[in-house]
């Protein structure tokens, strides 16, 4: 019997940036009402607070439910409001080389983009992400701009040769998410287990970036069973067998 089920959120719970829609909202309350549920995503808490949480009862259910921003950087849980209990939060120092990178990657890289929305590169405090047409950018433009992920991929290679002290992973659909070393999804799934006092083999991981250099990838390294989803319509239809598991 499975006690804890975590989702990433950008491409799972929701399209990139977009909140949860009357579908996913109704699933997800269902499912708080019966196990307890963790979201771990690259986003900051704002982005928590607006895709999330504003479509989601604020009731009693919410005990139920953790919430890990910045890939597992930080962590809330709530009680009677949320409260933060860590975040794991680079120095001015480390920000500024981060950034330095992600610029010299940028031009190195080649890639073309006639239009942004927004920053391009954005400071989360645990976290520095690049998305490559800003996060504001129309889902739409955004699906197009790295269909394949090998943009990404190329960045990825010349981070990780820039910045080997870094965790870089691939996230959402034109994001590249850096992080403090060994602080990613894994770590997450390990502080949940901590907190929470729930074992891996009691959890089950659903997320879109599932393969090697994805940023959901850490949590399938750390054995939690997990689940490979498309969208976030497939994922409803995983929902829906969870429900039909446990309720059974």
């Amino acid at each position: 019997m499975k006690r804890l089920i975590v989702f990433d959120l950008d491409g799972t719970l929701a399209e990139s940036k977009s909140a949860l829609d009357a579908e996913m909202s109704t699933l997800l309350s269902a499912l708080l009402g019966i196990v307890k549920v963790a979201v771990i995503s690259g986003g900051n808490w704002p982005q928590f607070e607006k895709q999330l949480l504003g479509n989601l009862p604020h009731d009693e259910r919410l005990n139920n439910l953790s919430l890990l921003p910045t890939c597992g950087t930080k962590f809330y849980r709530y009680d009677s409001g949320w409260k933060l209990l860590y975040s794991e939060d680079f120095t001015t120092e480390q920000k500024e080389k981060i950034v330095r990178s992600f610029k010299q990657v940028m031009a190195a890289s080649g890639f073309e983009v006639h239009q942004t929305w927004g920053e391009v590169v954005e400071d989360r405090g645990s976290q520095i992400t690049f998305s490559a047409l800003g996060q504001p950018a129309p889902i739409e433009e955004k699906k197009k701009w790295d269909l394949d992920f090998a943009k990404r991929q190329r960045m990825k290679m010349l981070l990780d040769k820039l910045i080997p002290e870094f965790s870089v992973r691939l996230g959402g659909t034109t994001s590249v998410d850096v992080t403090k070393p060994g602080i990613d999804k894994a770590y997450g799934i390990r502080k949940l287990r901590d907190t929470l006092g729930i074992a891996i083999h009691e959890m089950i991981f659903v997320g879109d970036a599932l393969f090697p250099g994805g940023n959901d990838y850490p949590a399938k390294e750390a054995d939690v069973v997990s689940i490979q989803v498309r969208d976030p319509n497939e994922s409803k239809r995983v929902i829906e067998a969870i429900i039909a598991c446990l309720s059974d």
